[in-house]
């Protein structure tokens, strides 16, 4: 394809994918504006993998065509560059770009409660700020404002001393999560342990943790599994290392047909049960949930269940700790039993490599001549990759990174879910 060509080739990208969107959010109501004061009803719905589809082409694309035109010393420096998008990690949403001094001033906005001040503005007008509705996302109520924080606070430790971190003799080749860049920077205060072992030392700090897996979920759309995988033909599920129950709290008031085991650390149980007594007591009267102690390096979950679901676990560690957690599931399952893995898979960059994985796996291919993985589109998934290791030497993993873990523990792939933000790996016991 010729040069002018694919440039109007993603003109109609845009154009087709932006059209989808809108009539997508006319569906639920009328298109939002970007200075409106109240949420769209589609910002709240459970399966909003449609919207993410065209999205995630719209943004690949106008990124793509910008990038293409745009004189290159402009693109180094300007709010599109992919690679310092990725080192400086983090903003509100988790999907733009925040330079040192925005990290800056995010803190200020987070810690001072600026968005819920803005309340008392209502109006835009001479030297008078006002929210939106990207600022609203950043009101104390919003578990977003919990995982923006800790991107400028936390995670920004890592980002400082990574070079360091490389250039370190005892840590520039090494996976252990106890020396990740957040670490190699907390260490220096004499903490210990890793990523996980410092949070359970800080009083509020896991707590602040597990509400913010809940803005994941948001941001990632990872909730339509719910809605496409089939949990109706089900009978029991496995959380194992399910937190608070991001992600079993939904499963629970959608599909009441499904009795619920969480299974995590003692500590993070209570939490746990606390939450549920106060936002899904129906859940706990009918019995239909259950909290069980596990720390998934040493034991087995509980045995003989029908599903075993594992969300942004096994992203958070390295592969020899992960292939000890899959071994531990593994023993768990029965002859009918499925696990699923749910995480970010990494796209192929390779156009054949990607193509294939459509076509055999399921795993949506960009329409060309966007590149292959989505280009920005996708960076969400990227951004992931450099946030786990930072935090605990872990990633985010293609698909073939995945198969190759989950064959060692004697796991069948039996299908892939793909949910546009994230993916489903769906497997049984060989």
């Amino acid at each position: 394809m010729a040069n002018k060509a694919k440039l109007e080739a993603l003109l109609t990208l845009i154009n087709t994918s932006a059209r989808d969107a809108i009539a997508l959010y006319e569906q639920y109501g009328d298109v939002p504006s970007i200075d409106q004061m109240e949420p769209h009803p589609l910002d709240d719905a459970v399966d909003q993998m449609a919207l993410r589809s065209a999205i995630r082409i719209l943004e690949g694309a106008c990124a793509q065509i910008c990038t293409t035109l745009a004189p290159p010393a402009r693109t180094v420096i300007d709010v599109r560059t992919w690679a310092r998008d990725a080192l400086y990690f983090v903003s509100s949403d988790c999907t733009q770009l925040v330079h040192p001094y925005d990290q800056a001033c995010m803190r200020v906005v987070l810690r001072e409660n600026i968005s819920d001040i803005l309340l008392n503005y209502p109006k835009v007008d001479m030297d008078v700020f006002s929210n939106n509705r990207l600022s609203l996302i950043l009101l104390n109520e919003n578990p977003v404002k919990t995982l923006a924080l800790a991107g400028v606070e936390i995670v920004a430790k890592g980002a400082a001393v990574f070079y360091e971190t490389l250039k370190d003799p005892k840590t520039a080749y090494s996976y252990e999560p106890t020396v990740s860049p957040i670490m190699y920077s907390i260490n220096k205060d004499g903490t210990e342990g890793t990523f996980f072992d410092w949070m359970a030392r800080h009083n509020g700090v896991r707590e602040s943790f597990h509400l913010s897996m809940r803005a994941l979920s948001a941001i990632t759309g990872s909730l339509a599994v719910l809605t496409h995988f089939p949990f109706e033909k089900y009978s029991t599920v496995v959380d194992v290392g399910g937190g608070i129950g991001t992600f079993s709290m939904p499963l629970a008031k959608m599909h009441k047909n499904v009795k619920i085991t969480i299974q995590d650390l003692p500590e993070v149980l209570v939490q746990a049960r606390g939450i549920w007594a106060k936002e899904c007591p129906e859940a706990l009267a009918e019995n239909r949930v259950e909290f069980e102690d596990l720390n998934f390096f040493e034991g087995v979950p509980v045995k003989g269940k029908d599903i075993y679901y594992l969300r942004n676990i096994i992203h958070d560690w390295p592969d020899r700790e992960s292939a000890v957690i899959l071994s531990n599931v593994r023993k768990a399952l029965g002859p009918n039993s499925r696990l699923l893995i749910h995480d970010c898979v990494l796209r192929q960059l390779s156009r054949q490599q990607a193509v294939e994985e459509d076509s055999k796996l399921g795993i949506v291919s960009a329409p060309e001549p966007l590149l292959a993985n989505f280009g920005v589109g996708n960076i969400h998934s990227y951004k992931q990759d450099i946030h786990m290791l930072f935090a605990t030497n872990a990633k985010e993993r293609s698909l073939q990174e995945s198969l190759t873990l989950a064959t060692v523990a004697g796991l069948k792939l039996e299908k892939v879910w793909d949910l546009v933000g994230s993916c489903v790996l769906e497997y049984s016991a060989v």
